[in-house]
């Protein structure tokens, strides 16, 4: 017995299918991609390589317009397997989609630099096994620390810019026998008259790590300063003014007995200070309390905060920090891609997005 009928919508074509693993990695497919893929495109594809997984929202605060183009583009890339997807498990509601680098999108990038596949380290089990690990969270929120700098300078590109943005994993590649900062950034500020840069590390604290070991942490930077000859601000950002609080006490605990604390300039923000109305709310706003004032104390912007430091060194190399890492950046080897610029190419227009040539 028929009890419901069928809708005139349910009677639409089928969406074009995915691209099996074998199809994917074919010559056929890469010859589409090239007529199919912008600059925009391969600069994502660079970013998902560099800080491993990004976000639905994180991706349109870094290069698209609206969440709808952003979608759309998205979609295309996945059907492609330029990038692949997952939905994290989530209590209450659901959670955004998230974004690895696929295997076409592995293949293009290791052709774009004259590599084989093999050669970036990449696996396309490894980049979905972020979906899994215990660390996503983490690197989710480093992700979003920096896309939404990234969306203030899209905002105002002659006032402000993300200049560096390197990842966990190319911290450690640098540093990591002292101290494995959760990422490096640069942030660029001009003004009538003149310009300023500031550089620092990142602590992204989630909340869930002892503040003794949070504070522990000023040590492996405080060798990191003497062997380099450098005093690089750590940005501690967490989650709470509560969390925050706490932190600072465990913080000054050890600063204080450091051989020369002036070499390890700290700074702490929490997350709740931001303000929801404003139009583009990030670290760049005033949340910034240096270690060293008094828990009442003013707080800095992002670009004010060096004033705090009066005997701080400006970045010794400000070419690096345009190019990435200077020579680094000159060319690609195995396992060493240069680091993607953190603010996209222009978007450019593209043809046949939709579906099949």
């Amino acid at each position: 017995m028929i009890t419901t009928t069928t809708r005139q919508h349910s009677l639409r074509g089928h969406l074009p299918g995915r691209h099996t693993a074998r199809a994917a990695g074919s010559v056929e497919h890469q010859a589409m991609l090239a007529a199919r893929l912008t600059t925009r495109d391969k600069w994502l594809l660079a970013l998902l390589h560099e800080h491993r997984v990004l976000t639905t929202g994180q991706i349109q605060d870094a290069a698209f317009p609206s969440g709808r183009s952003t979608r759309q583009r998205l979609r295309d890339l996945y059907l492609w397997r330029a990038v692949s997807r997952f939905q994290p498990f989530r209590q209450l509601g659901s959670a955004p989609m998230h974004y690895v680098l696929g295997p076409a999108g592995a293949a293009v990038l290791a052709a774009e630099h004259g590599l084989e596949v093999k050669e970036l380290g990449y696996r396309h089990d490894r980049a979905m096994g972020i979906a899994h690990n215990q660390r996503l969270a983490h690197t989710v929120g480093v992700n979003d620390f920096f896309t939404s700098l990234i969306a203030r300078t899209r905002h105002n590109p002659r006032a402000e810019a993300v200049v560096a943005w390197w990842s966990e994993s190319r911290c450690a590649r640098h540093f990591g026998d002292l101290v494995i900062p959760d990422g490096y950034g640069r942030w660029h500020t001009r003004y009538r008259g003149g310009a300023r840069e500031a550089e620092w590390f990142l602590e992204f604290d989630t909340g869930t790590e002892s503040l003794t070991k949070v504070g522990r942490k000023l040590t492996g930077y405080a060798r990191l300063a003497e062997s380099t000859g450098i005093a690089t601000p750590v940005l501690l950002w967490l989650p709470s003014a509560r969390r925050e609080a706490g932190a600072r006490t465990a913080l000054a605990r050890v600063h204080a007995d450091l051989d020369d604390p002036r070499a390890v300039p700290v700074a702490t923000a929490a997350a709740d200070l931001l303000d929801p109305a404003a139009p583009h709310p990030s670290p760049a706003d005033a949340v910034w309390l240096p270690l060293t004032s008094a828990r009442a104390g003013p707080r800095y912007t992002l670009s004010d905060l060096a004033d705090a430091w009066p005997g701080l060194a400006p970045p010794a190399d400000p070419t690096a920090a345009e190019d990435g890492e200077g020579a680094d950046a000159a060319a690609a080897s195995p396992y060493r891609l240069p680091p993607p610029r953190p603010i996209p190419p222009p978007a450019t227009p593209n043809r046949g997005t939709r579906g099949e040539p």
